[in-house]
């Protein structure tokens, strides 16, 4: 008997939409911080790994393009990838430049650059694509939803590459927010007292 789906099944509609509406109108990017907060609230106040496992759009699309599409071609990926060494220099470098993005923000706050209205891919290559208008927005507000935007674009196409190249989801093995999820859960269940 099929299961029957829930609502939370279709978290993939959302993440499209995100990244459909975000080539029109690039503030919708600040709706993205949900992706980055939610996991970690989740995982903070007892919920684990749940968003990763039920709820992450990201993932279900992955697993759309690969398994139900059949894009995939369903190796598994290098050792090397899966280990945490890899897993952690990628948080780090994923930090680095996220830390980057919200120090080119500050830097437009405070006046001492000008707003760079571009989308970049993998942190160097400029999308060939044109924004509307954004005037009447304050500019670092806009800088940020650029910035922003420009890595939840690199971190998709991140996936997709390695969810054709190897299982559906093998993003969420090296995954910053799932490193983050799964280090906070480690964390609580050190420190958590045995119960007598």
């Amino acid at each position: 008997m099929k299961k029957k789906k829930s609502p939370w099944d279709y978290m993939w509609i959302v993440s499209t939409l995100y990244l459909f509406l975000g080539l029109f109108n690039i503030l919708f990017a600040w709706l993205g911080m949900l992706c980055f907060l939610i996991p970690l609230l989740i995982s903070i106040f007892g919920g684990g790994k749940v968003y990763c496992n039920k709820y992450c759009g990201r993932g279900q699309l992955l697993t759309i393009i690969g398994k139900d599409l059949k894009l995939s071609r369903n190796k598994p990926m290098p050792k090397f990838l899966k280990s945490k060494y890899f897993r952690y220099g990628f948080l780090i470098f994923f930090m680095t430049m996220f830390g980057n993005m919200i120090f080119n923000t500050y830097l437009v706050f405070k006046g001492s650059n000008t707003l760079k209205e571009v989308i970049t891919v993998l942190w160097t290559f400029r999308l060939p694509w044109h924004v509307a208008e954004i005037s009447g927005v304050t500019p670092w507000v806009a800088q940020f939803a650029f910035g922003f935007f420009s890595v939840m674009v690199t971190s998709t196409i991140l996936g997709i590459v390695t969810a054709i190249l190897f299982k559906p989801r093998s993003w969420c093995i090296y995954c910053p927010m799932g490193t983050m999820t799964q280090g906070i859960c480690k964390l609580k269940s050190s420190v958590k007292k045995p119960t007598s």
